[in-house]
């Protein structure tokens, strides 16, 4: 059997980064020749970071990674993968919640291509309860949040929130 080379993609908005996020991509990262961190321009979600400014943000939190790229898009998941010739969608899962809103993303996705297949990655036990929207709102109501999300980003979050 020839192998090929896989291309993932480990899609979401990112409205921050946390290092729940980070921990999935370096797992992924080690999985996959190439991965992606592709965040979404959702027009469904309001969101506290731009698109820009997401991309900036997450791209200094990868910067180690280096078979990692962080590309913002704004069109279908299957659409974003056919153009970067990618065949996996890499997601996390934290609760059975996640996973039925998850699987139906992924049965769309598959409709829509083919050979996209989507493999989902639960985060370590540690990282399991960070999510964005729950780091900004700790970060709004003063909570300390130095052990959910880069310094680089808690800087940026607490300017926005200030």
């Amino acid at each position: 059997m020839k192998s090929k080379a896989l291309t993932a993609i480990f899609p979401g908005t990112f409205d921050p980064i946390t290092n729940g996020h980070i921990d999935l991509v370096t797992r992924a990262s080690l999985l996959f020749p190439r991965l992606i961190v592709a965040i979404a321009q959702n027009p469904n979600k309001k969101t506290l970071f731009t698109l820009e400014e997401r991309v900036n943000l997450a791209s200094t939190a990868v910067e180690h990674l280096l078979n990692v790229e962080v590309i913002g898009f704004n069109n279908l998941m299957a659409n974003f993968a056919q153009t970067h010739n990618a065949t996996v969608i890499v997601r996390g899962v934290r609760t059975t919640h996640d996973f039925e809103y998850e699987r139906q993303l992924a049965e769309m996705n598959r409709a829509l291509k083919s050979d996209l297949d989507t493999i989902f990655l639960m985060p370590s036990i540690a990282m399991g309860f960070i999510s964005s929207t729950i780091v900004k709102d700790v970060a709004y109501h003063g909570g300390d949040i130095t052990n959910l999300v880069p310094l680089h980003v808690k800087t940026e979050l607490l300017k926005r929130l200030t």
